[in-house]
Parts: C-alpha cells; sequence; structure tokens
C-alpha cells in the first residue's frame, strides 16, 4: 500500500513520539510548528521539540505565524496532502485549512473524550482526582476538541502520579494510537463516533489563581492540586509574604484551621479544611527545590506559622 502524503502539525515534547511514528508509517512533505522563540538570560533562539525533531530526520520545516493566513494556507495547499496530524499544535486551525486534506485532519488529544476538551487536559485530570484518564484520537472540526472520535487507549491515574509521569506515558500511548489510526484510515477502516456533549467537560489554560493553594480545601483535593501542577507551573502557597512552591504532600489524619503549620519534623504539617498535609517537597523564593527535612534544618523556624 502507498503511504500517505502527510502534514504533521505539532510544538512541544508531547508531539515528538508522534512525528517519528507518523514518519515511519506515512510520507511527511511537512512539519509545522511554532515560531523560534528567545529564550534566557543571554535571549538565546530555541527550536521547538518538534522542530529539533524534523530537522533530525531531514523533513521540511514550516513556522507560521498565524497558520489560518492566506500565505500559510497556500503553503499548506501546495503540498497536496492525504492528511494533517495535529498534535497539541498551538494554534487553531480555520475551517480553510481543516478542508485541504482528503482524508481530514486528525488529532491526538490527551484525555478520553468527550471528557477534558480543551488546552490542559492531564494537568485538570489529575487536579480533579480522576482515577482514569488516556488519550483519543479523532477527526477535526471547526469546534474545541468536538470532532468525531476514530480509537481511545485508557490509562489508571494512580494516587500519587504528577502531570509530569502522566504526561510521558501519555505522550506514548499516543503515539501508538496515531499509528494505528493512521493505517485504519489508509484502509478505510477507521471507525467514527459522535461525542456525546452532554457528557463533555473542559480544561482550560491555567492561571495564576489555579496554582494558589486554598487551605479551606480538603487535604486530599490539595494534594491533588499539587499533584496536578507537578511539574510546570507548580502550586504555591504564601508564608510572611512570599511565594513559595510545593511540590509533594503527603495527606494524614488531624485537625487543625486551615493553612496553621501544627508540626515542623521530617515535614511540615498544616491543616486544611479537612485533614492534615504534609508537605514533602518545597521550594523557597529564589532557590531550588528540596526536601522539606532540609529546609527545616536550614531555617529556624518557629510555631506559631501559618500558611496563606
Amino acid at each position: 500500500m502507498e503511504k500517505l502524503r502527510a502534514i504533521f502539525m505539532g510544538t512541544p515534547d508531547f508531539a515528538v513520539p508522534c512525528l517519528e511514528k507518523l514518519q515511519a508509517c506515512c510520507d511527511v512533505r511537512l512539519v509545522v510548528t511554532q515560531p523560534d522563540k528567545k529564550r534566557g538570560r543571554g535571549q538565546k533562539v530555541s527550536f521547538s521539540p518538534v522542530k529539533k525533531c524534523a530537522m533530525e530526520h531531514g523533513l521540511p520545516v514550516f513556522q507560521p505565524t498565524r497558520v489560518k493566513e492566506a500565505e500559510a494556507v497556500k503553503t499548506l495547499r501546495e503540498v497536496e496532502p492525504d492528511i494533517i496530524v495535529v498534535v497539541a499544535f498551538g494554534q487553531i486551525l480555520s475551517q480553510e485549512v481543516l478542508d485541504i486534506p482528503r482524508l481530514g485532519c486528525v488529532n491526538v488529544h490527551a484525555s478520553l473524550l468527550p471528557s477534558y476538551r480543551g488546552a490542559a487536559p492531564i494537568h485538570w485530570s489529575i487536579i480533579h482526582g480522576e482515577k482514569k484518564t488516556g488519550v483519543t484520537t479523532m477527526y477535526m472540526d471547526a469546534g474545541l476538541d468536538t470532532g468525531d472520535m476514530i480509537f481511545k487507549a485508557e490509562t489508571e491515574i494512580t494516587l500519587e502520579m504528577t502531570t509530569q509521569q502522566l504526561h510521558d506515558i501519555l505522550m506514548h500511548d499516543g503515539a501508538l494510537l496515531l499509528e494505528k489510526t493512521v493505517l485504519a484510515i489508509a484502509e478505510g477502516t477507521a471507525p467514527r463516533e459522535k461525542q456525546d456533549d452532554a457528557k463533555s467537560s473542559y480544561s482550560p489554560l491555567l492561571h495564576d489563581a489555579d496554582c494558589r493553594i486554598d487551605w479551606t480545601q480538603s487535604a486530599q483535593q490539595i494534594h491533588d492540586r499539587v499533584r496536578g501542577l507537578n511539574s510546570w507551573p507548580g502550586a504555591y502557597t504564601l508564608l510572611a509574604g512570599e511565594k513559595y512552591k510545593i511540590w509533594q504532600t503527603r495527606v494524614f489524619e488531624g485537625t487543625a484551621q486551615p493553612g496553621q503549620i501544627v508540626s515542623i519534623k521530617e515535614g511540615i504539617a498544616v491543616g486544611t479544611g479537612q485533614g492534615l498535609l504534609e508537605i514533602v517537597e518545597l521550594q523557597p523564593p529564589n532557590k531550588r527545590r528540596m526536601k522539606a527535612k532540609d529546609f527545616i534544618n536550614g531555617h529556624k523556624l518557629q510555631l506559631p506559622l501559618s500558611f496563606s
């Protein structure tokens, strides 16, 4: 069977295994990714992980500021793709772009649709204490992750799993599911299932307010938020007006006022709306991440103290 002519659109490391799988099963004619950015103190130009991967494989790279602009659409049309695959690209596709490939545009989304449509499904699935999630491949339409579903792959979310750990699992599961999807489309055997909007939920971009710990929540809810924001952007709280990022916690029984520090021994035990939460790893202002025990040993903390 002749390989499908494909365009791949993606940007972060989550999309890299998908590009590698696509290149193995398709004729990838163009890789589209976000424009280069200047980063760090030296403002050095930084390539996206997808661009780095494309260059390693000798694939042509296209970096439009807006993929829906006329010149960008013209470039995509000239490729004459059979299929366009989109994985965490970072730009909205216009209907004009969606109509270019004869077999449609396919997306790999990091949730079990229709749950957790939107920009941050991995973070929010952990923040909300979900016990399972997965990846879904779908045909794209003009809506936000509302297209017809093709295949799904489930994975368990364990009690201590962080967003980074789940990201790495779904990143590889997504690549395998994409390969299965593209081969089925090429053979004309891919299923098509409409989403039930009544069962949908949304996972918006994260903002600062989502990262600040609310100590009136239960210890379990705060623990889930800490896991869900690890390794980016990080949950935080204030102590004496300064921001401390909280990276690892443990739930245990007990009662204290929300935010009140009740013990500073091996960890930092804090009262919540229900139960106690022990901070195991934290990051003081302008410092590296460290175990709470090391922080306690290096600082003369005296109770009473409270987080806010």
